[in-house]
């Protein structure tokens, strides 16, 4: 952490690379004769201190991790995080923007028992200005239990609610309703909004990635429109400066991946092939915006683009990133060269003493001799905020008695998880599915896969961590060829690899369209172009997400199942089929899913014409 405001200038200096930049001085307290002032330099630039978060996913709560020598450290948490700001708004009074980049819900119990009302309550008390509206923002569709709507439910009816609590607006310019064309009613604006800050007039643009579409419930965004973000942008900003924006900021659920965040001038390390915020950025006119919060790749950025800041974090709570812009009192634009960025800021209450920090990832070689001490930030204590933590306890006391609710059965060893291969996780799951359901095929895309299964005794809790979306199971019935044409699609659609229970399937090593090589049944046979086959898979897919869509299509609706009769979550299913069954969950042996080198180079990710897209 940061013992004194002169060390955070510091680090905030040479992070930014702007060395012949110092950092405007605080007014002093000494008095001056009027003979004197007149004397003096031009007024200082205004400084502006934006604040932001991204792919909050409803973790109120800090992440602990015990290290390697005993030590347990906890990173995150809102009550924590409340300290840090208060540091901020008392570092610079009127001069705080607090904003977040999306996917404020979904993920923790916490979240997803309130349907995001415990998040939304706290960001209320933490005095958010906007956020950004994020792909999982329509996860909980109608009000209620009910995870697709009914007969006159509306599919947006849980996120109205949560924008109707937020004393804050949700914003997005490229979501447009279907049939009008407009921003959608239940929005409540046109996407962007205008704040005065110290004098300063500052627009916000939220944008949303226009994956959406692919990778939420299609139920819940058939009514919407998702527009490309550049004319967007472009639109709205223009729009914000005639109305006498000064300042613009992007807030974008899209984003990007930087693996080296040591020098924010050098974007060597930036992958240019997936990363939609850069590619808007780079595309958009010089003096469109200011600066950039992003989000939805859950990667830390923090670097200059065309002289723009771009943010952002690998979210959960656990960190935050600031921008500093000043701003010419005389011209009332920003100064580029005076911007300082710090990405990434750990949000630890306590810090390893040696280190400084909470971040496990800095603490794996501590030895047994580590200590914890209160962190600091901004020269003084982060204490955290008895509010949040009032707020937040009845939602963690509710959490704590769901996650202590044992399945009755025992992992004999960690399941991991892998987007890009077979994972024992992933086999473990679907071979559940095709035995629970007693089907011939189980498919499951491993973006729905969101934590690693630890060995021992199997809780509620545990389960929900790895499928925290209230997806129902569904039953599509296809024949061998159709059957074929369905895990092309899958294979080839850019969405990780899937996976699978009862086939065998080979890849081409690259990614690409034609990606399927071969598939078999698990016994070896090949498909029958005359037989059926029932495939089990979340509603998510049978609804035709993750690009299964143009196959699903072309099927008779009596085939394709949606459980609606029933109406069975997926992860309640697996629940109640293994405490039914009582026996230990064993990873099978491997080689459902193999690989084909074909001697040749992979081309990129668009040369190969597909995007990576995690749910």
């Amino acid at each position: 952490m940061y013992s004194s405001r002169l060390l955070f200038a510091l680090v905030a200096l040479v992070a930014a690379g702007c060395a012949s930049a110092p950092r405007p001085a605080e007014p002093s307290a000494q008095t001056s004769s009027p003979s004197s002032q007149a004397l003096q330099a031009p007024a200082e630039p205004v400084r502006l201190t934006l604040v932001a978060t991204n792919d909050f996913h409803g973790w109120l709560m800090p992440q602990k991790t015990s290290l390697p020598g005993g030590l347990e450290v906890e990173q995150g948490g809102a009550a924590v995080f409340a300290g840090y700001v208060a540091r901020l708004r008392a570092d610079n009074p009127g001069g705080v923007l607090l904003l977040d980049a999306g996917d404020l819900f979904q993920g923790t119990l916490a979240s997803n028992l309130t349907e995001g009302a415990a998040v939304i309550d706290v960001y209320n008390q933490l005095g958010y200005t906007a956020a950004a509206l994020g792909n999982h923002e329509f996860d909980y569709g109608p009000v209620g239990p009910r995870a697709v709507p009914g007969p006159g439910e509306d599919a947006v009816g849980a996120l109205t609610a949560r924008i109707r609590q937020a004393r804050f607006p949700l914003l997005t310019v490229n979501v447009r309703d279907a049939a009008s064309g407009q921003p959608p009613a239940w929005l409540g604006n046109d996407g962007t909004l205008l704040v005065t800050l110290k004098g300063v007039k500052v627009g916000i643009v939220g944008l949303t990635t226009p994956s959406t579409p692919r990778i939420a419930n299609p139920t819940h965004v058939a009514s919407l429109r998702f527009e490309p973000m550049l004319p967007t942008t472009l639109e709205a900003a223009k729009r914000l400066r005639a109305q006498g924006a000064e300042v613009v900021v992007g807030l974008a659920h899209a984003g990007g991946k930087c693996t080296d965040l040591s020098n924010p001038r050098d974007t060597s390390s930036c992958d240019r092939s997936d990363a939609e915020i850069l590619e808007l950025v780079e595309a958009l006119p010089a003096g469109t915006l200011d600066a950039v919060f992003a989000g939805h790749t859950h990667q830390p950025m923090g670097h200059f683009f065309k002289d723009v800041p771009i943010l952002s974090t690998s979210g959960l709570g656990r960190s935050f990133g600031v921008v500093e812009l000043f701003v010419d009192p005389a011209s009332r634009e920003v100064v580029p060269a005076s911007t300082r960025i710090q990405a990434a800021i750990p949000v630890c209450g306590q810090v390893e003493a040696t280190r400084g920090s909470c971040d496990p990832r800095q603490l794996k070689d501590v030895g047994a001799s580590a200590r914890l001490v209160p962190a600091t930030f901004l020269g003084g204590p982060v204490e955290p905020d008895k509010a949040v933590e009032a707020l937040v306890a009845p939602a963690l006391a509710r959490v704590e008695e769901v996650q202590r609710q044992s399945l009755g059965v025992t992992v004999t060893a960690p399941l991991g998880r892998n987007y890009e291969a077979e994972s024992a996780l992933g086999d473990v799951l679907t071979d559940a599915l095709r035995e629970m359901e007693k089907v011939d095929v189980a498919l499951l895309n491993s973006g729905g896969l969101r934590a690693n299964l630890k060995a021992g005794a199997l809780t509620y809790g545990d389960l929900y961590e790895v499928l925290p979306f209230d997806n129902t199971v569904s039953i599509v019935t296809v024949n061998g060829d159709e059957l074929r044409r369905l895990l092309t699609a899958a294979y080839g659609s850019g969405s990780g690899v899937f996976q699978q229970s009862g086939l065998k399937v080979k890849l081409s090593r690259c990614p690409g369209p034609e990606r399927l090589r071969d598939v078999t049944l698990a016994n070896g046979k090949p498909l029958e172009s005359g037989r059926l086959y029932r495939v089990v898979m979340p509603d998510f897919l049978a609804r035709g997400a993750a690009g299964l869509a143009p196959v699903l299509s072309q099927l008779p609706a009596e085939r394709i199942d949606l459980g609606s009769d029933r109406e069975v979550i997926l992860r309640d299913g697996l629940a109640t089929w293994w405490k039914g069954r009582g026996t230990a969950l064993s990873a099978p042996a491997t080689g459902r899913i193999s690989f084909v080198d074909e001697g040749v180079a992979c081309p990129s990710k668009d040369a190969a014409g597909a995007r990576s897209e995690r749910p």
